[in-house]
């Protein structure tokens, strides 16, 4: 077992800006395990939100012992391993979960999707978000969702109403809306939720910072559309946490560690009666994949890493009708 890794930066079409900041690229690893003529490709995202950066993940690496991970791989003493070497570091240790994964599928010849119990043909669409901008830029941005059915719109601001209305002046699909944490006033919120509702807005992602979990739950009982905790969800024990305080769940594989704890948070949250969505962070077509084949067995999926960068390494998997199309081929499907 051989691992190795590089430093990346993903360029973004355009500045990428949400209630508390902007930037317009984000550091990533990009990282290989070979293994008896077998290669795995993994990524690590590293938001700067999150803490991660080149620095600590090159330190967090060099303390990885890949003698660890025999084959059949034990995702479950895996994950325990990689947080018994540091705690946090969710990103880079997703790109390791993700290497492995598409290893794993290279070894046995089958899709990582098959192996997870997904069925491709529950793939939900995908939507494609807009950051905070002119409204002129907001609609160029529109205009560049191509075959996305669904637009993510950031909120949080004063302007939300206003970000809204330009949108709806370019198109009629259905909305998501994300406040990143940038609401404060309860009842401000819910007059916001019943008038979005009214825009055909569908869901709502954290709304009130991850701190406060009683206007959170608060506006969960009472808006006309589903909550969705983000931030305050990370891992699988923010799950349960998680119910009775929001409607749902945004899963990303950059905060649960990879993909084998993503699919436990999949599991636990339906057995709570948890929505689900499936989202990311920018990346490129490797963790695209890697969530694509976890999406089936979500509610909703936003995963348009690919769509929002301009140096993606890889190719673009194939993308119909709104949705990713997950291929039969061994692994990731990663070309």
């Amino acid at each position: 077992m051989e691992l190795s890794y590089r430093p990346f930066e993903l360029e973004l079409k355009h500045p990428f800006t949400i209630a508390k900041f902007s930037r317009t690229s984000t550091p990533l690893i990009l990282l290989e395990i070979r293994h008896e003529g077998h290669t795995g490709y993994g990524e690590a995202s590293m938001v700067p939100y999150m803490g991660e950066s080149h620095q600590t993940a090159a330190e967090f690496l060099n303390k990885v012992d890949v003698s660890q991970f025999k084959y059949p791989f034990d995702f479950e003493a895996i994950i325990n391993y990689l947080d018994s070497i540091a705690s946090g570091n969710p990103a880079v240790k997703a790109a390791i979960d993700i290497a492995l994964h598409d290893l794993d599928g290279k070894i046995q010849g089958k899709p990582c999707w098959q192996l997870l119990g997904s069925d491709p043909a529950l793939m939900p669409v995908t939507s494609y978000t807009v950051g905070i901008d002119t409204p002129e830029v907001l609609i160029q941005k529109v205009k560049e969702a191509g075959d996305c059915r669904v637009i993510k719109v950031k909120l949080g601001r004063d302007s939300d109403k206003e970000l809204i209305n330009t949108i709806r002046s370019v198109t009629s699909l259905p909305l998501y809306v994300d406040a990143n944490q940038g609401w404060t006033d309860r009842q401000q919120s819910l007059d916001m939720c019943h008038w979005l509702q009214q825009q055909g807005v569908m869901l709502i992602e954290q709304p009130f910072t991850k701190t406060d979990p009683g206007s959170n739950a608060w506006l969960s009982d009472r808006s006309p559309i589903p909550i969705i905790g983000d931030e305050a969800v990370q891992r699988l024990g923010d799950v349960d946490k998680a119910n009775g305080i929001y409607n749902g769940i945004n899963i990303k594989l950059m905060k649960s560690a990879g993909m084998y704890e993503a699919h436990k948070m999949i599991e636990r949250a339906k057995e709570l009666g948890l929505k689900v969505l499936i989202g990311c962070m920018s990346e490129t077509s490797c963790a695209t994949l890697a969530a694509a084949a976890l999406a089936p067995q979500c509610d909703w999926a936003d995963i348009d890493g690919p769509f929002l960068v301009s140096n993606n390494p890889f190719q673009i998997p194939e993308f119909r009708d709104g949705k990713w199309v997950l291929s039969n081929e061994a692994g990731l499907g990663l070309r």
